[in-house]
């Protein structure tokens, strides 16, 4: 009976320790990375368009390994495999371009199109099966490029000045569009009914060259290039070599660095001036580029300016686009540089600065170099800026009306003498004031631009 008793024991210790093993094992196969339960990731969207040129982009992901995948596409009625394959062991990552078929079992003029997408992970899950994604994408096939029609612009544009282009851009799927000039892009802004833009652009004054054209593109990367013809002017700017004289350096210098911690502590005179008129200037002239970059997308029924007169009486005393090389004691010894990209106007201190145009302040506030310094939003991306003021008369938010005051002259900033720097941007970049100050220039530049383009628009 003791033999039959530990028999027993001995049968009920094997089944336990094999119970013990197998739940060690299922513990196992249940955490270990090897059979891993999360299914692979397809990446796209539910719905594109495709041009049938470029290739479709499918990305795969998985948190441990990707193994296969299979592309099927299908016009409804007949399907073909365009893709498949392996991966690298320990693949976790991988963008697929899928590419249309050149053999002829699809319809070629179908416009829907269906893409499967199958992909199998590593994992020893599902008994070695691994695990499997099934997504299917619906494309919408569009190889036709939209339309573009340069219905009227400036006749010619002039290094560092503006110019206005009007144009028509139509497709029912557009996408993107701008006008490329450079290395500049401008928006543009929809104008009297659909399919209809206005855009004012500029030629950064720096820049020797000038090509301008309007670029759509659709939805399935189709895309239209249409050059606009202005007469190029090249326009050479007045280069200065300026003394920096040790009580220029101590003063103004000095006491703009006082005003921020990033520049209160350089001890040595020619580091200050340098980085005053350089670090500080380059900072303050990014923020005004930040803050007159944007043009409404709301429809324009019609943009009428008038000449700029800011300053009653003002007379120059500096122009806009000068290159300024400042030196110490001889011009050998050149400590800095910087570009002048506004238009100084002088008359009585502390005089009365207007506004010309209606518009919205923009901002209202101390900026650096600038001083006291106003921005007013015209519209269709011009700008107009009002340094070294004195005192503000506006404040950000305020609408304003042509003619009211809106600070005075003074000298903050970098100023050695009341004046006012006057500055006119175009989406973000500086252009001529003198062409803003000139009533003809805006007739045959602005005026008779829109009112070509209004007749076409019309006879449509």
């Amino acid at each position: 009976m003791r033999n039959r008793s530990g028999k027993r024991s001995g049968v009920k210790i094997v089944v336990g320790l094999l119970l013990l093993a197998l739940l060690a094992g299922a513990g196992y196969v249940y955490t270990a990375p090897e059979f891993e339960r999360e299914v692979p990731t397809v990446h796209s969207e539910e719905n594109l368009f495709w041009n049938r040129t470029d290739p479709l982009k499918v990305q795969l992901a998985d948190n441990e390994g990707l193994k296969s995948f299979e592309l099927i596409l299908s016009d409804g009625t007949n399907s073909i495999i365009v893709g498949q394959g392996t991966f690298k062991e320990k693949t976790r990552e991988q963008t697929l371009l899928v590419k249309y078929p050149k053999s002829k079992i699809l319809d070629p003029k179908a416009s829907k199109l269906k893409l499967k997408v199958l992909v199998n992970d590593s994992s020893m899950w599902n008994f070695s099966q691994g695990n499997k994604s099934e997504k299917v994408i619906d494309i919408n096939v569009d190889f036709k490029r939209p339309n573009v029609n340069i219905l009227a612009n400036s006749y010619s544009i002039t290094q560092g000045g503006s110019a206005l282009v009007v144009f028509q851009a139509e497709d029912e799927n557009l996408d993107t569009l701008y006008i490329e000039a450079g290395e500049e892009k401008f928006k543009a802004q929809p104008y009297k009914k659909e399919g209809y833009y206005a855009a004012l652009i500029a030629w950064p004054f720096t820049n020797k060259d000038f090509q301008a054209k309007v670029v759509a593109i659709d939805a399935a990367k189709n895309k239209r290039v249409a050059d606009i013809p202005f007469y190029i002017k090249n326009h050479d700017y007045k280069v200065s070599w300026i003394q920096a004289k040790d009580h220029f350096i101590d003063g103004k210098i000095t006491d703009l660095a006082s005003s921020s911690l990033e520049y209160a502590n350089i001890d040595d005179r020619i580091e200050r001036l340098k980085a005053i008129n350089e670090t500080m200037r380059l900072k303050n002239e990014d923020m005004i580029h930040a803050l007159t970059q944007e043009v409404s997308s709301e429809v324009l029924e019609s943009w009428k300016i008038q000449k700029f007169y800011p300053l009653k009486n003002g007379q120059r005393v500096a122009s806009y686009g000068d290159e300024r090389h400042y030196y110490y004691e001889s011009k050998d010894n050149e400590i800095s540089h910087s570009y002048h990209v506004g238009y100084d106007l002088a008359s009585t201190k502390m005089a009365t600065i207007t506004t010309s145009n209606t518009g919205k302040v923009v901002y209202a506030n101390d900026n650096g170099i600038y001083g006291n310094m106003p921005i007013i939003d015209h519209g269709l991306g011009l700008y107009s800026l009002y340094g070294h003021c004195s005192q503000l008369l506006v404040n950000e938010g305020d609408e304003v009306n042509a003619g009211d005051p809106i600070a005075k002259t003074g000298v903050t900033g970098l100023a050695l003498g009341d004046h006012l720097h006057f500055g006119l941007l175009v989406q973000g970049i500086e252009v001529r004031p003198v062409e803003w100050f000139d009533k003809e220039w805006i007739r045959k530049n602005i005026d008779d631009v829109f009112n070509a383009a209004d007749n076409i628009i019309k006879g449509k």
